[in-house]
């Protein structure tokens, strides 16, 4: 005899859900440690601000090297495997990147970073999705959330390391273990058993049918992915300048304190990880549509605004309004790309993940080069530029108001 009961999230996804979390938080603060140590680098160093900025962007170009690999490593090794293994080898980059006694040297610490930064990053959003399908509602912007309070952690613990002079191999080794720690404990609770053949089918351990898609034209498919993958580039865009240039322009141009010139990034994403935590409400509430051109319009708005009227105070204001506008950008991208009918599973997700890097990439050398000729207030116009750009395109995103969900 067959009971006919309500799916229940059983303790093993809510252990799942915590160790993906989990990963989600040292990907969001391996990185955001070494970054307030970018200007005691960029000074040791003896670099411009266009050679920094393309140091700097090794980090997106190792990234956009690596990304398609992601999907070969996941269905070889799993998902929650490849996204520890990940892990572990961007820590050994970013030390190596502080440790660096050159231009070259730090190029190549944080190419290699980024190559395994960008594996990590479609692995762990593989196996959220994996979780987010036994949970049967949106979770992926709380994962998302998780990374922004990493970032955070991360920003503060690297602010105060380079406040108190830390040495940087000291800072980064330990950062390091720490984490690699933290993930090889993540790995004992993901989901075991190798990965959905059809991820868009019926949730995991149960029989409900998949729904057929219907396909459109392939002209479509590929207009609608570009969209998505300019909104995600958008969002990067935005994350990028504070990750690279906050810090600079608030100690450099502005002239705050090393100490104070960190809460330009730790306000961006720790607004950002307001708005992600907000955001599956929203979006359910509103539609992803609605709240993207609300976001970029905030975005475009709130960092115009620092540019026009520069004060320390109003820059970190700024960079939090533009944190909160783009916070559920790019996990929207993701989500639209995931559902896009005519395409095998997986590949949407795989080609808007590798392609918004492009965001981090061209970012630092463009605003690096103005910057150089104009001043790096002219080159920060990238961020309202960037929401602008996201509601002159958020038609793409889906207006449907979800109904309220059951846990």
């Amino acid at each position: 005899m067959t009971l006919s009961t309500p799916l229940r999230v059983m303790p093993a996804p809510r252990a799942a859900r915590a160790a993906v979390a989990a990963l989600f938080f040292t990907n969001g603060a391996i990185l955001a440690n070494l970054l307030p140590r970018y200007p005691q680098l960029k000074a040791d160093l003896g670099l411009s601000n266009a050679e920094y900025g393309l140091a700097v962007a090794a980090f997106p170009s190792g990234a956009l090297v690596a990304g398609l690999a992601a999907g070969a490593l996941i269905r070889r090794f799993r998902s929650s495997r490849v996204a520890v293994a990940g892990t572990m080898l961007t820590s050994l980059g970013i030390l190596a990147a502080a440790l660096a006694p050159s231009w070259a040297g730090l190029a190549v610490g944080l190419f290699f970073a980024g190559c395994m930064d960008a594996i990590t990053d479609v692995a762990q959003n593989s196996h959220g999705l994996r979780v987010q399908r036994l949970y049967g509602r949106s979770i992926l912007n709380t994962f998302h959330a998780t990374w922004s309070v990493g970032a955070v952690v991360g920003g503060l613990v690297g602010g105060f390391a380079a406040g108190i002079e830390l040495p940087r191999g000291l800072h980064l080794g330990c950062s390091a273990l720490l984490f690699t720690a933290v993930s090889l404990t993540a790995l004992r609770f993901t989901l075991p058993g190798p990965e959905p053949v059809d991820p868009a089918g019926p949730a995991e351990g149960t029989d409900e049918a998949p729904t057929a898609r219907q396909a459109p034209s392939q002209r479509s498919i590929w207009l609608s992915i570009a969209a998505l993958v300019l909104i995600a580039c958008g969002g990067t865009l935005v994350e990028d300048s504070g990750m690279t240039w906050a810090a600079v322009y608030l100690s450099g141009t502005l002239g705050a304190e090393a100490a104070i010139a960190s809460l330009g990034f730790v306000a961006l994403v720790g607004a950002q990880f307001v708005g992600r935590l907000l955001g599956d409400g929203l979006v359910d509430r509103f539609g992803q549509r609605a709240v993207a051109r609300a976001g970029g319009t905030i975005t475009a708005l709130g960092m115009g605004l620092a540019l026009l009227l520069p004060s320390i105070f109003g820059t970190i204001a700024g960079f939090a309004f533009a944190g909160f506008g783009v916070a559920t950008l790019v996990p929207a991208a993701m989500h639209g790309a995931d559902e896009l009918p005519g395409l095998r599973p997986g590949t949407g997700l795989t080609v808007v993940s590798w392609l918004m890097r492009l965001g981090f990439l061209l970012s630092p050398p463009i605003v690096g080069l103005v910057a150089d000729a104009l001043g790096l207030r002219v080159g920060l116009l990238v961020v309202p530029f960037a929401g602008a750009l996201v509601v002159l395109l958020s038609g793409v995103l889906s207006a449907v108001r979800a109904p309220a969900h059951r846990m």
